[in-house]
Order: C-alpha cells, then structure tokens, then sequence
C-alpha cells in the first residue's frame, strides 16, 4: 500500500491532472453559487470575530473571558476539519456543507434567544460556539472542494475560480468586520449575532440550490470502496505524506500563517504604540493590505493562467513577507510603511490564485474530502501559537529585533521551499504528456489507472467515494 501511495504521491507532484477549460456548454451556475456561498459563510464567520468579543465584554467585563471565546470555536473548528474529510467523500460536500451552516444558524440563533430570556450562562455560551467551530469546520473545507467542479462546468481555467474565491475571502475579510463594526455601534452587539445566523442561512440556501457535487474527471477511474472511516483517514494522510509537492506546500503555509498570526496579534498592535502612529494605523495597514491584495487577487483570476506558477509564486510572497517586518522595523514613516504593505498586498494577491490551483490540481478528486480538508487544518494549526510567539519575541528581543526575526523565518519559509527541485511540479502540465501516468505506472506496477485509483487500492479496505 506504501507503494502505491508513493507512486500517487510521485503523480501528484507532477500534476498529473487536466487543466485546460473542456469543450461544451458554459454553466455559471455552480461557479457563481459556490462564490456566494463562500462569500456568506466567511462573511458571517468575520462578523462573528468582531461580535461575540465585544458582546462578550460588554455583557461580563471580563477580559479573561473575552479571550476564551475565540479559542473555544477555533480549535473545534481545525479538529472537526481534519477529521471530516472521509465523512465528506462518503456523503458528499452539498450535504456536510448545507448541514453545517444549518447547524452554525442554529447555534448562532439560540445565543441571543437564550440571552433575552435570561437563560445564557457563559457555559452555555461557550458550548453553543464549540457548536459552531465543529460545525463550520467541515461545512468551510466542504464549499472549498466546488472549486474545481464549478470551474469546469463554466469553462473557465483553476487559476479563474481560485483567483475569485481568493477575491472573495480578502473582500470578506475586509467587508464583515466594518459590518460588524457598524451594526454594533448602531444597534447592539446582540443585532451583529442575528446577522451572523441569517448569514450562515443564506449560504445553506445557496449551496443546496446551486450545486451539486463534484465528479471524478473524465481521465480519473472512478473508485468504488467499501472500508471504513478510519482506513480512509489513514489514505488521505498517506497521500498527503507522499506527494511530496503537495506536502511541501502544505507545511510552507501552516509556517507562514503562523507568522502572519504573530504579527496581526501582536506585532502590529506593539508597532502601532511604540511608534506612535496609534490604534488608527493598525486599521489603515490591514486595510491597504486588503485593498491591494483583492486588485491582485482579481486581476490574477484573469491571467494567472498564462504565468509562470513558481516565479509568481517567489516573487509574490518576496514582496508580501520581509518587506513589511523591515519597514516598521526600521521605525520608516507611516507612508511609507503603507506604500510598502500596498506593494506586499499586490504580491499575496497573486499568491493564493497559484497556490490554490495546483493544490487542486495535485488531489485526484476521489480524494478531495479526505485530503484538502486535512491539509487545510494542518495550514492552521500553528494559528492558536502565532500570539504566544509574538508575544515571547518582543518580551525576550524587543519590537524591532522581533520583526526582524518573524520577517526572516518568513522569507526562509517560502524561499526554502520555493527553490527546491519538487517545485518544479508546479508548472501546468495536462494529462495528455504521458510522462506523468507512466511514471507513476512504473512505480505501482499498475496498468493505466488513474492517481486516483492507485491512491485508493482496490485490494485494502476502503470507502465509497461519494465526491
């Protein structure tokens, strides 16, 4: 069985997967409802991070509690994730996605019900948001797995549904925090908890009347199984293991994202008081940032297709990483400072696109459930830490020496990777060079068989793959 998952694993990191637009009839349907949906369910999760702190300590005073309740959604949030991806294969994403922001609308809903009848005791609460993290956790990694289905049916390149969801997610993240942010200043922390369940219901609404799901392409054997659960989550990781493409890119974002953490935590906040430039800064960097990054973002769904994947890649996190730590680093005027993050955000923009379509093109589609959702919950796992470590670099370094540092294990982090030989995979390559296929048949012993096939051997105990 190692055999065979290295041999899928040495034909992902090829990619071996159609990437041309098919011929046929163009549906947008998927294409937008999966955008919509995704731009729902994000949007009520931003919303959310804004709300529930300050209804929190509004209504208990206490900062201790405060920062408890963030904690006890995220991490069911990435454990449910992980753990989700065979139960998604075997179901299906439209139902663990509908299910799941039905679930989170439910959860949300019953907050300020309970809290009007004076029957919410901060226990409850924090049950009712571990609700929502294990909820929300598969329903977020099972819209991400429409992404290459929708694209297809709209005859459209990965790089055009990737560069939009990318789009989307930078726009949400910079539309529902100032939603939140003016409904509580308007009418009341409470008011921001209804938007957030009526938003998580649109999205349910979305999924279950514009998608389906996904099907294996026409090159990919389809995989009938009959193992358990755990069989499953086991070849879902051993894919992950041994595509080493894959692996790699994996590891470089849970590094960064736990460095992107450090800094919005903690970094920049510090930053922002010790030189002066005050809470209003720290509004105008993340926003700059944003801004830029969804221009790229949207700009690279449109031709991202035609660049070089490895040297946009390079180029992009180069200007999004170290530049930004040097600048406040260097104690540079607030102007500059923006300049720089306006620049960065034009180079992450283009990022997520690239990334996002060879990870896509890397997982045969049989094994979407089981490994992207568990490659997404590994990319976060370092989040939770990325404030203890900003806060042990600037206590132990000081700020500047602080930034240094985080800018540099972030430069590391990308070129290390970027540079190495395997990298080479993320070039675009269809399933019409043969090199890939028999390279991979070489290695298995098998006959022409898709990644697919060989990843889930028909002889070890399996699962329907319901995707």
């Amino acid at each position: 069985m190692a055999t065979q998952h290295r041999a899928a694993g040495t034909a992902a990191d090829n990619g071996a997967r159609a990437t041309a637009p098919e011929a046929g009839p163009r549906v947008l349907r998927g294409l937008v409802g999966m955008l919509s949906a995704n731009a729902a369910a994000l949007s009520a999760n931003r919303v959310l991070s804004i709300a529930l702190p300050w209804f929190v300590l509004t209504t208990t005073g206490s900062v201790g509690k405060t920062g408890l309740v963030a904690f006890c959604q995220i991490v069911p949030y990435v454990i449910s994730q992980a753990l989700a991806g065979p139960i998604i294969d075997r179901i299906g994403p439209k139902r663990i996605s509908v299910a799941g922001d039905l679930l989170s609308t439910a959860a949300m809903a019953a907050a300020p019900l309970l809290y009007l009848t004076g029957n919410l005791p901060f226990g409850v609460l924090l049950a009712l948001l571990a609700v929502v993290g294990v909820a929300d956790g598969p329903a977020n990694g099972a819209k991400g797995l429409f992404v290459p289905s929708a694209t297809r049916a709209a005859r459209v390149p990965i790089e055009r549904g990737t560069g939009l969801s990318a789009a989307v997610e930078r726009t949400a993240t910079t539309v529902g925090p100032a939603l939140a942010g003016v409904v509580v200043t308007a009418f009341g922390s409470l008011y921001a908890l209804w938007i957030t369940a009526a938003l998580f219901a649109v999205s349910a609404l979305i999924v279950s009347t514009t998608l389906t799901d996904p099907v294996p392409e026409p090159h990919e054997t389809p995989v009938e199984e009959s193992g358990g659960y755990l069989s499953q989550l086991r070849q879902g990781a051993a894919f992950l293991r041994d595509a080493k493409l894959l692996r790699s890119i994996v590891l470089m974002l849970a590094v960064t994202n736990l460095l992107d953490q450090a800094f919005m935590s903690v970094l920049l906040p510090v930053w922002a008081k010790e030189s002066g430039n005050g809470a209003a800064a720290i509004g105008l960097v993340v926003s700059v940032f944003a801004a830029t990054s969804i221009i790229a973002a949207l700009v690279a769904a449109g031709v991202a297709e035609r660049l070089p994947r490895r040297t946009v890649y390079l180029i992009g996190f180069a200007l999004g990483g170290l530049p930004r730590f040097a600048a406040m680093a260097l104690d540079a005027p607030l102007w500059l400072v923006l300049t720089v993050l306006a620049v960065g955000g034009l180079g992450s923009g283009f990022v997520n696109p690239i990334v996002g379509a060879v990870t896509y093109e890397l997982i045969p589609t049989p094994l979407l459930g089981r490994v992207k959702t568990l490659a997404q919950a590994v990319t976060w796992a370092g989040i939770p830490f990325g404030g203890l470590l900003g806060a042990g670099l600037v206590t132990l370094t000081g700020t500047s020496t602080a930034l240094w540092i985080v800018g540099g294990l972030y430069l590391v982090a990308i070129a290390l990777p970027g540079m190495s030989r395997e990298w080479s995979g993320m070039r675009k390559q269809t399933v019409s060079e043969p090199s890939t296929i028999d390279a991979a048949d070489d290695m298995a012993g098998a006959g022409p068989a898709s990644a697919a096939a060989r990843a889930l051997p028909h002889e070890e105990p399996s699962v329907h793959a319901a995707a």
